[in-house]
């Protein structure tokens, strides 16, 4: 049975028992029976339908329910308030089930308070003049040449109602208006007479002339929005507080209005999906409407003739929004969750307090970092170093962490690797597991989607877990649309936005570079794809490798049998380290050879396989130097570390801090100035290919003018002309683009 965490009685609140049928009333009464409710919480409720409400009814119905297969539940209750505007509570009122789906933000159009909405009357006019009435009501809907369909012959039912036959469909909007100015009043000499008990209808859409099903309507220009679930003075006020757009608004001579709301659909197919979206607004505001007016062939009442003693007549024209597209806008733009605009004064005496940091220096807590690098860069084993310094709260790398839980999602390893990578990790940087509660590790491997449904999955599932961060590693797995579209790569990173908004934890995430040498571009120019990458994050932290030279290696080499060494004096003779090692030779391979050759010598026969150790372990390193861009921090010098399988670890020594970046050790532009003050002669290479080096490099590398390509030919001593630098544009492969202001680009391939 449905829980009771959900309160019936309390959702029935947003329930008006006067907006539904006889059947939904019914269904209420039974799902309350069938969850263990009274007939008295039915029947209290039912009051508030004073037009329909008769004293007893509940408990009479009530004894009729009985079980069955197939049974009314809570969860009918549940929609009928969701469809009247309820919302769970945003901290959800049970615990989500790991299928759970959640709705997304586009809001729940509801634009009228049905609780608080006015009616408005409607009035009869003053001089009944039935002409006027028709004319007006064709005039408004159709064009001269288009056929009209109307009805004016009724038969009655065994239950009494009066139903209309087929009717006529053959003369033209013309036609008619003409005939009816010569009429002298008598509607039924253009029409036929109709009975007066029963009124007349007519089609709101043109016809081919051929019959009156759907395949015969032409335009499929206007739809029928009617309810008669609440009182006529509700339903105008509902429907103008709606702005539906009303091209003629009619009442009835009955229980409702017509209204025939422009919908102005290309064909069939777009006029169902419009009709659909307009009733469900429409039910979503209190106005419950037959499913039966979705026709476009549909009758409605015609105005200008008299039903059961009371008039059929036009109510108002032109209401509401100008046309289904306004409209359309307008309904989906109330719904935008958006934040309003606030001015400054409010908050300048009061100033909010700042995001709590998470990464001290570097990133605060809700906010979104980015780490991008090669391959080889180790930005997993990073990422996990990160997450277990955020779990200890300890430093990772320079920076301080905030003690927490961090969730990792796991794209890219089997669970068994990655469980133990973390154990690895651990041990690699001798940290007792005291906090490994603080790691909740999401596996999805093989089951990876789209960062747009993988986000609402994600934050249902954290939704309760305290988070201050979530590391998605890597992100390629979950990448949705080309890298390289700005636009894609924004609703892209919007997802990460709604994590951390949702959720309150900072969301970091990793990418890899572009191709190609990275030395000479700035941090935020090296992950691969739009730029977007590099812009939306607030921290974006960039691993580039150093170029480690022989003397380098060699060098930690030294240092590493030095370590050895003193490691083995401590074990066996820490005596002799003390008072024989001087600092010097502490520093020195060949020294504490020598010195272990004498003090121990035991220990030297079995040491080599040790030293090799050593060594492999030592040319096994790899040299990173991490730089950032920072939106909220002052940007950081940068930090050298080593990178020895599985961790990071900072040069605390030095040895790094004169280190370039692999490959290009100056922008392109810097070694061609070099070259050109040298005078030094560059290897024989093609025309085509000098002259595609002189226009990367000769205005620092940004695109250059005809100009700037001359006065670096006049710099090397060889005068060209402009006429022979514009063939030269021409023949290899360039052109001159005038919105970056006349300057030179290679011209894309078609």
């Amino acid at each position: 049975m449905f829980e009771k965490k959900l309160n019936l009685t309390t959702l029935l609140e947003h329930v008006d028992p006067s907006y539904l049928n006889y059947q939904e009333w019914v269904n209420v009464g039974m799902a309350l029976k069938y969850e263990g409710y009274t007939a008295s919480d039915w029947d209290e409720w039912s009051r508030r339908d004073g037009g329909r409400y008769h004293p007893g009814e509940c408990f009479k119905k009530w004894t009729s329910f009985e079980g069955n297969g197939n049974p009314v539940t809570g969860a009918t209750i549940t929609q009928m308030a969701k469809d009247n505007g309820w919302l769970p509570r945003s901290a959800y009122d049970r615990e989500l089930d790991w299928d759970d789906e959640i709705s997304g933000s586009s809001g729940d159009y509801v634009v009228v308070d049905k609780n608080w909405i006015e009616g408005k009357e409607i009035h009869e006019p003053a001089e009944w003049n039935p002409v006027q009435q028709i004319t007006t009501y064709i005039g408004a809907l159709f064009e001269a040449s288009e056929n009209v369909g109307y009805v004016t012959e009724a038969w009655q039912s065994e239950e009494g109602k009066w139903l209309p036959n087929k009717g006529a469909y053959d003369r033209t909007a013309g036609e008619l208006i003409e005939l009816l100015h010569m009429c002298d009043g008598d509607i039924g000499q253009v029409f036929g007479d109709y009975k007066p008990e029963a009124g007349a209808w007519i089609r709101f859409n043109p016809l081919d002339g051929k019959g009156v099903k759907n395949e015969n309507v032409t335009e499929f220009r206007y739809a029928l929005v009617e309810s008669d679930t609440m009182d006529i003075e509700k339903q105008n006020a509902v429907m103008r507080e709606l702005e539906l757009p009303i091209a003629v608004m009619v009442y009835s001579g009955g229980k409702s209005l017509h209204a025939i709301v422009r919908v102005e659909a290309a064909n069939y197919d777009e006029y169902r999906k419009r009709v659909d979206y307009l009733y469900d607004i429409c039910r979503r505001n209190g106005l419950a409407i037959d499913k039966q007016n979705r026709n476009p062939s549909r009758l409605s009442r015609m105005p200008g003739v008299e039903r059961n003693g009371k008039k059929q007549f036009i109510v108002d024209t032109n209401l509401g929004k100008a046309s289904w597209a306004e409209w359309h806008e307008w309904i989906e733009g109330i719904n935008d969750d958006l934040p309003d605009p606030e001015s400054l004064t409010e908050s300048w005496d009061n100033m909010p307090p700042l995001a709590p940091p998470l990464i001290e220096g570097m990133l605060r807590q809700g906010h979104k970092m980015l780490m991008a690098g090669p391959s080889k860069a180790g930005k997993s084993f990073a990422l996990i170093e990160l997450s277990i310094a955020i779990a200890e709260g300890i430093k990772w790398l320079a920076w301080q962490c905030t003690k927490g839980k961090v969730l990792y999602v796991n794209l890219e390893l089997d669970r068994a690797s990655a469980l133990h990578r973390f154990k690895d990790v651990y041990r690699a940087l001798g940290m007792p597991p005291h906090n490994i509660g603080n790691i909740d590790i999401w596996n999805l491997r093989g089951k990876s989607v789209p960062m747009d449904k993988l986000a609402p999955k994600l934050i249902r599932r954290a939704a309760k877990k305290n988070y201050i961060a979530v590391i998605i590693d890597p992100i390629y797995k979950v990448l949705t649309g080309d890298e390289n579209s700005a636009d894609q790569m924004a609703h892209f990173t919007n997802q990460f936005d709604k994590i951390a908004t949702e959720l309150g934890a900072s969301v970091i995430y990793c990418h890899h570079h572009s191709k190609g040498s990275q030395g000479g571009k700035k941090s935020m120019d090296r992950a691969s794809g739009s730029g977007v990458f590099a812009r939306d994050p607030d921290a974006l932290i960039d691993l580039v490798e150093l170029e480690v030279t022989e003397a380098l290696y060699m060098q930690e080499e030294n240092k590493a049998i030095c370590s050895m060494y003193k490691g083995l004096f401590q074990q066996y003779n820490p005596a002799y380290l003390q008072e024989q090692v001087s600092q010097d030779d502490e520093l020195s391979a060949k020294a504490m050879e020598d010195h272990a050759k004498r003090a121990m010598p035991h220990v030297m026969e079995t040491i080599k396989p040790t030293i090799e150790q050593a060594l492999e372990a030592v040319r096994a390193r790899s040299a990173w130097r991490v730089e950032g861009t920072l939106r909220e921090y002052a940007k950081f010098k940068p930090v050298n570390m080593w990178f020895q399988y599985p961790v990071h670890r900072v040069d605390d020594t030095g040895s790094l801090k004169d280190i370039e970046p692999e490959g290009e050790s100056k922008p392109p532009w810097q070694k061609a100035t070099g070259k050109r003050k040298n005078k030094a002669k560059e290897e024989r290479r093609s025309k085509a290919d000098e002259f595609a080096d002189v226009v990367s490099n000769c205005n620092f590398g940004e695109p250059p003018t005809v100009l700037d390509v001359i006065a670096w030919y006049g710099s090397t001593g060889k005068e060209v002309a402009e006429r022979t630098v514009r063939d030269w544009i021409k023949r290899y492969g360039y052109e001159i683009d005038r919105s970056l202001g006349f300057r030179i680009v290679k011209k894309e391939e078609e």
